[in-house]
């Protein structure tokens, strides 16, 4: 059996020069030694794999296709090593090199991108993991240990995790801008009367803010329309109907955008969103720096 110890992986180093040098004598130049060095090297790396990685022709090594495998192996090892430094230099800095997030939709179309964005340019060597769910499944995930950090609409409770709360915002309103309403500095409950609504589907429509709103306020509204939280801009782009949303959504939703407005909405209707997290994270470097980036983030956003 082959034995690979410090010598062999220097000779591994001396062929992989080979081959990309091309000639022995080439390689000697690039490396500082003697061509008869590089011989010597590659013929003992040969006798202790037990593989013939060059035929001897006039002068010429011609590499063996056992020794074009072999390079392929060198160049995916020398890739592992480079992740495996830049894991450690994660893990020096942020205390893990590996990071699984997992957030509600309303945060996962700008905000929860831009924030892994930005961390990633604090540290390449992260490797992180993102998925999308609701604020129930963000908890069960958390506290399984499936993720490290969750992002949840408030208010929500565990007995194993730790909640922070990040922000409370209150809803705006997204019309076309045609739409008759658009041109108003900020919209009444009473607006939204024989107005056709859309509404982020749920298990349970009765529990929609909006449409509670409006019953409480006996609004008779045209009717509903109900959608994915990700489609609800275009929705409304679309002349479907309107609709009341947290501004961190709507915001991010609207990017590029110019065929929908936004507008401040009464009375008020409050969105607070969060992060939670297991109490073996609460030390954990990279969590101070989640904070600091999220908390940065969440001010260009309106209030």
């Amino acid at each position: 059996m082959p034995d690979i110890n410090l010598h062999s992986l220097k000779s591994l180093a001396i062929f992989k020069t080979l081959i990309e040098a091309g000639s022995a004598s080439q390689a000697a130049r690039t490396l500082g030694i003697t061509q008869s060095g590089v011989s010597r090297s590659l013929a003992q790396l040969e006798e202790n794999l037990g593989i013939q990685l060059f035929l001897r022709e006039k002068n010429r090594l011609i590499a063996t296709p056992e020794a074009h495998e072999l390079y392929e192996e060198i160049l995916r090892l020398m890739g592992n090593i480079e992740e495996l430094r830049h894991s450690v230099l994660a893990l020096k800095e942020f205390g893990t090199s590996r990071l699984r997030i997992a957030a509600i939709p309303g945060l996962a179309f700008g905000f929860v991108p831009r924030l892994i964005g930005t961390l990633l340019e604090e540290n390449r060597g992260f490797s992180i993991s993102f998925d999308m769910m609701s604020s129930h499944d963000v908890l069960r995930e958390v506290e399984s240990g499936h993720a490290d950090i969750g992002f949840v609409t408030l208010p929500v409770s565990s007995r194993l995790l730790r909640i922070e709360e990040w922000l409370s915002t209150r809803a705006q309103c997204l019309l076309p801008v045609e739409h008759p309403l658009a041109g108003q500095a900020e919209i009444d409950i009473a607006d939204l009367r024989d107005q056709h609504l859309v509404i982020s589907n749920q298990p349970n429509v009765g529990a929609d803010p909006l449409l509670h709103l409006a019953a409480s306020h006996s609004i008779a509204i045209a009717g509903k329309t109900e959608s994915n939280i990700g489609a609800i801009t275009a929705m409304v782009a679309s002349g479907v109907g309107i609709s009341v949303m947290n501004p961190i959504t709507a915001t991010d939703q609207l990017v590029g955008r110019s065929d929908v407005v936004m507008r401040p909405f009464s009375p008020g209707i409050s969105f607070s969103f969060g992060m939670v997290y297991r109490e073996d994270w609460k030390n954990v470097q990279a969590l101070e720096s989640i904070r600091h980036t999220g908390n940065e983030l969440l001010r260009t956003y309106p209030g």
